[in-house]
């Protein structure tokens, strides 16, 4: 296995898929400080109220 951080070939399970617990804690920052991102889609109108209906439980349907 190769750690995603240090890029060391490492046999140790206890800390996978990284080499360490320096390597997983730096990961953890990365995500803490932004460094790892993606883009969210904008919702419109119909989609949040599509959204908040499902989210509330219909009586009638019991």
């Amino acid at each position: 296995m190769i750690c995603p951080i240090c890029k060391k070939e490492y046999n140790d399970e206890k800390y996978k898929p990284f080499c360490s617990k320096r390597c997983a804690d730096i990961d953890l920052a990365n995500w803490f400080n932004g460094k790892y991102a993606f883009e969210a889609s904008r919702l419109d109108e119909n989609d949040i109220e599509e959204l908040q209906k499902s989210l509330i439980p219909n009586d009638s349907e019991e």
